[in-house]
Formats: C-alpha cells, structure tokens, sequence
C-alpha cells in the first residue's frame, strides 16, 4: 500500500498539478497522511532547478500550517478522535514516548520530529494534546520543516542530478546529523549564557 501511495505521490511530479499537489501533500503529512512530502519536493525540484527554493518555500509554509492544523486537532478534538488516531495513525507506545520528550525540552522535541523522518503528525497531535506552549511548537516546526526543505533544495539547486543519488542513499543520516549539530549548538548557547 505505501509503495502504491509513494509512487501516487510521484507521479504529480509529471503533471501540471505539480505545485497544488505539493502544497496538498506537505499540509496533509503534517497532520494524518503518511507519505512524506519530499520525494514530490526533490522531483519538481530537479525538473526545474531554478525553482527549487520556491518549491521549498510552498512546502514549508503549508507543512507548518498543517502541522498547526494537527495541533489544534489534538487540542480542541481529541476525545473526540483519539480512537480513530490509535487504531490508524498512532499507536499507545508512541504517544508515551512522545510524551515523555515533551516533558525533557519541548523546542528541541518539536524541531527533531520537524527536521527528521520521524513521523512529523505523531508530534503535531501530541502536541495539542499536552498542551505545548503554541509560539513555541510553531516557532520549532517552522525552523525544522524550512530547514529540511531548504537544505534538499539548496542541494539540488547547486548539485543538480548529481545529488539525487546522494540524497536517496543517505538523507536520514544527512537530516539526523544535521540535527545533533541543531541540538548540540542549542546546549553550548544555553552554556555560554549561563556563565
């Protein structure tokens, strides 16, 4: 079924619906679809090179409306919806592992699930559900989801096909380092102003 859905997602690459169907995808990802948007992002881009960091941009902008979307739906709706989410979407054991972050830093748990292929819409309905602090989940979302999407299109943008190859073999290592270096600058700023 994923594949069927991944090669969907592709296929809008070939079409004039390429950019709705980005804008669509990144938004519905971020709340209850499960097929991220950046295959579709990485295709459009390197049909067109030159606009790639617009690409980026629409993916951004609705990936972050749509995670506030998924945020309000843990808020507002949960009781509501919290059965049709653990039979489909999310399972117990993430919900508490989820929990448990959010109760350690909720900024940094925001930007890794916003950066990384961790299933982004766990975190955005979670979020609503604990109640995070809403400048801070948008503040971290925005910051992870345009920095994801900018650095595949700022490769492409520079590298061309060149980079597809590299990008498909090893972006969850490439995002996750890029993470630890976010986490890792976080703690020495927290340092330093503490002295």
């Amino acid at each position: 079924m994923f594949r069927k859905l991944y090669n969907w997602t592709l296929h809008w690459a070939d079409t004039r619906f390429g950019v709705p169907a980005l804008a669509v995808l990144s938004f519905a990802e971020a709340s209850f679809f499960p097929i991220p948007p950046d295959p579709l992002l990485i295709a459009l881009s390197l049909g067109k090179p030159r606009r790639s960091f617009y690409y980026a941009a629409i993916c951004s902008v609705t990936s972050i409306i749509g995670g506030i979307v998924g945020y309000m739906i843990g808020f507002a709706l949960w009781g509501a919806v919290s059965d049709f989410f653990f039979t489909y979407i999310l399972s117990h054991e993430a919900f508490e592992f989820v929990s448990k972050r959010y109760e350690q830093n909720e900024f940094i748990t925001t930007l890794g699930a916003a950066l990384t292929p961790i299933p982004y819409k766990v975190f955005t309905i979670s979020a609503g559900v604990f109640k995070l602090n809403f400048a801070t989940f948008v503040a971290a979302s925005a910051l992870g989801r345009s920095g994801r999407f900018f650095i595949e299109s700022a490769l492409i943008f520079v590298f061309g096909d060149k980079i597809k190859v590299f990008i498909d073999r090893y972006f969850n290592i490439l995002i996750t380092a890029f993470f630890l270096l976010l986490v890792l600058g976080y703690f020495v700023i927290k340092y330093l102003l503490a002295q």
